[in-house]
């Protein structure tokens, strides 16, 4: 059956349906690679496609002579690893305890639609920032890091898993007389690490893409995250209305334009996620078939 006519050439149509999806994809991040790089008159022009036309790296030297782009990056690399740790560590202490039954922690049920309820339920925008400012945490990178420090969704996935791994290696733990936090450190997270990679996936992802938070809590421009600094230069930035002093100090604006300059800004803050993100990708497929396995 496997070796049929009618499956092969249901092979090679989905092989070539993908292939083609995935070009489509690919699209858009070869336009803006080549608008990046090409010179100011075929930009304005509208003349780039899929290549660069005029080679000149201007775009990128300007982004590159700028402290705020190194500043911004530091500070979402740091809120990346400081709220993967943090993150981590509480989905973990969360996700033990939850995983075991009502006989030996009565009371799992309520726990458990306590937490549920923070996924459809939320504080709201403004009382969250009263919190945040109320714990003189503004302008701070823990404002970024704590009002989500312990994501439901992750605290499922780590669940389901820990629910998968049998209950006698807990069993013979307890009787050799580890207590329950040995047990968890010492049997049941050794045995857990595709669930923690790709409770990590998850994590770095979304720190690293994440900007509303730095334009809500981030009270100076300086203290923006990456993709805050991002969102800010692509909305705000208009080369029109820079003066003839600024062009005489930043000689290689006269050499890009603001969407060469946009795009150079957007393939200089993505580069690094995606550059990891697609070796990676495994762990998102088995992270959402990890949570579906039991609830």
């Amino acid at each position: 059956m496997e070796n049929s006519a009618s499956r092969k050439v249901f092979v090679v149509f989905n092989a070539l349906l993908l292939s083609f999806m995935a070009f489509i994809c690919l699209l858009p991040i070869l336009n803006l690679i080549a608008v990046s790089f090409s010179s100011r008159s075929v930009v304005e022009a509208n003349q780039v496609g899929l290549w660069p036309k005029g080679f000149n790296t201007s775009s990128f030297q300007y982004i590159f002579a700028n402290p705020q782009f190194f500043k911004s990056l530091w500070i979402t690399v740091e809120r990346t690893f400081l709220g993967w740790g943090m993150e981590l560590v509480l989905t973990i202490l969360v996700a033990y305890p939850l995983s075991k039954s009502k006989k030996v922690f009565r009371l799992r049920g309520f726990y458990v639609w306590f937490f549920m309820v923070t996924m459809v339920f939320n504080g709201g925008l403004i009382p969250t920032y009263l919190v945040v400012n109320e714990l003189h945490l503004v302008n701070s990178v823990w404002a970024l890091i704590l009002p989500e420090a312990v994501a439901m969704f992750n605290v499922l996935l780590m669940l389901n898993f820990f629910r998968t791994i049998p209950g006698e290696l807990e069993e013979a733990a307890l009787i050799d007389g580890a207590g329950w936090l040995v047990t968890m450190v010492r049997v049941y997270l050794p045995l857990s690490l595709p669930s923690l990679a790709t409770i990590t996936l998850f994590i770095l992802v979304r720190h690293w893409n994440s900007w509303f938070d730095g334009l809500i809590f981030m009270n100076m421009p300086d203290r923006y995250p990456l993709m805050t600094f991002l969102q800010t230069m692509v909305l705000n930035l208009d080369l029109s209305q820079l003066s003839s002093t600024a062009l005489a100090n930043n000689p290689q604006l006269l050499e890009i334009t603001g969407r060469s300059l946009r795009s150079a800004m957007i393939l200089a803050c993505t580069l690094p996620i995606l550059l990891v993100y697609p070796f990676l990708q495994r762990f998102f497929v088995k992270g959402m078939l990890l949570g579906s396995v039991k609830g």
